[in-house]
């Protein structure tokens, strides 16, 4: 080989081993940056006619396990659905209270069951009353709270439907143009690793919304569609559809019209647990605001109603008639099976007795009706409605419709059930996430290996050595050759 030769040899061996070293020292630096996927230089033998010429780089190739990515993707979608049900039933547990909290639902009625107990021993205490009055109150208000804090977790998950629709649409229009940058780039020959990070990144995020399914397509393009089999992104982007409100209550349902549905190019799809968008983070959301929420307030509701006909029965307060209001109201009138949606964010104690509202608390003893004071030592009442609150009746609505109960008891089968249904989601959604961080742990394992690629950035920086030996040496020959 000529000196020229071996020279331009060299030349192209120092050219490859300054680029393999760029990107070793990019991969270390990204070893845990998500989306990143590691980079190796590809070369080739360079010939002039049957002559070694050094080396040529072909190119630069991106090395990541898809398959692998694919199972995590559809992993971080059902953890995050799992944990957005996962807090909802939370919020709702906490809002109820735990057995053994005063300020707890059945707490509250438990303090007016001993108020009760306590008029009953001494009914012409107007201390006693007002302790009656109060403890109803605080089980009224509390029912109440309950009920806020459900359609709060509606108006939240709407909201968030709003913010990640809002976050997919951005996105699919991201991937739309890094798909034509990435086609026009590497028809240039120009190396795409950064863009396919960038997309993946993109990719990444949306699925935690949507579990996706990445097709591939020419020149480096991919097609996007939802597990459910929707087109998200192929050539062009969807456009998901959605409108937001303020605030929800409880009459206000998706079938109603009150509430937006979800669209994909102007068509409306299915946002059930088995519908087009099923198992992310965006399904999870839809399934709080239209299904978990309503179906909590409709217990609520039934403990609302439980409690409020207990004490509008006439058998229990003589003074009352058919259409009046007992103790507790709803909206200030006496229950009627007709209206018995939204009842417990309705629920309130009669005005009657309720001095604030120009009532007296000696109606708690004489009756809601009574006109005047009756006998001071007259315990009739407390005891007729302490039987009434404890005793067992027949379940109209909910899923414990049918069973008999105290309205004490009642209350303690709902907050058991939401307990019982916590507990069986913690497991799921601690099965769920373990499943993705082992996934995402295994996608990591199979990526940058950093104590490999500083073996190999030894490696680059012998061959830059001996390449560089070879150039000196080249120029001491002619050197040499000059001087003679």
């Amino acid at each position: 080989m000529s000196i020229s030769g071996s020279m331009s040899s060299a030349l192209s061996g120092l050219t490859a081993a300054a680029r393999s070293a760029e990107l070793i020292s990019s991969n270390i630096a990204n070893a845990l940056t998500d989306g990143y996927g590691r980079r190796e230089l590809q070369v080739s033998a360079q010939k002039l006619g049957s002559t070694g010429q050094g080396v040529h780089i072909v190119g630069v190739s991106r090395d990541i396990n898809q398959a692998l990515v694919a199972d995590r993707r559809i992993a971080d979608a059902s953890a995050s659905n799992m944990g957005q049900r996962l807090e909802f039933l939370t919020q709702l547990s906490v809002a109820l209270g735990s057995p053994e909290e005063g300020s707890s639902l059945s707490g509250r009625l438990a303090s007016f069951d001993s108020a009760l107990i306590a008029a009953a021993a001494e009914p012409e205490s107007s201390v006693r009353q007002g302790n009656v009055v109060e403890t109803a109150r605080s089980v009224a208000s509390g029912i109440r709270s309950v009920s806020t804090q459900i359609q709060s977790a509606r108006a939240e998950a709407d909201a968030q439907i709003a913010t990640e629709v809002g976050t997919i649409n951005s996105a699919l229009v991201s991937i739309a143009k890094l798909n034509t940058n990435i086609a026009s780039t590497s028809g240039g020959g120009q190396d795409i690793s950064a863009l396919l990070d960038q997309r993946q990144q993109l990719i990444d995020k949306i699925s935690a919304f949507v579990p996706l399914r990445e097709i591939p397509r020419e020149n480096g393009k991919v097609a996007l569609y939802t597990t459910g089999g929707a087109a998200l992104l192929d050539g062009l982007p969807a456009t998901l559809g959605f409108s937001s409100v303020n605030l929800i209550t409880p009459d206000m349902t998706l079938a109603s019209g009150a509430l937006s549905g979800l669209t994909i190019n102007g068509r409306a799809i299915d946002t059930g647990d088995k519908g087009t968008i099923a198992g992310g983070s965006l399904a999870a959301n839809f399934a709080i605001r239209d299904d978990l929420a309503p179906a909590a307030q409709a217990e609520l509701d039934a403990v609302a109603r439980d409690l409020i006909t207990r004490f509008q029965d006439p058998a229990v307060d003589t003074t009352l008639l058919a259409t009046d209001a007992g103790l507790f109201t709803d909206g200030a009138a006496a229950f009627s099976a007709l209206n018995e949606d939204g009842v417990a964010a309705r629920i309130g104690l009669n005005a009657a007795v309720d001095p604030s509202n120009g009532g007296a608390v000696w109606r708690v003893r004489d009756g809601i009706g009574a006109t005047s004071p009756g006998l001071a030592g007259d315990s009739t009442l407390f005891s007729a409605m302490q039987t009434a609150l404890n005793g067992a009746r027949t379940t109209a609505t909910g899923q414990f419709a049918g069973g008999q109960s105290g309205a004490v008891m009642l209350t303690a089968k709902l907050m058991s059930s939401v307990a019982s249904d916590k507990l069986t989601l913690e497991t799921e959604t601690g099965f769920a996430s373990a499943r993705a961080t082992a996934l995402y742990s295994l996608e990591l394992e199979g990526g940058v290996d950093t104590d490999s690629e500083l073996q190999d950035l030894l490696l680059v920086e012998q061959a830059y050595a001996a390449n560089a030996k070879v150039i000196q040496t080249a120029d001491d020959m002619l050197q040499i050759l000059l001087g003679m």
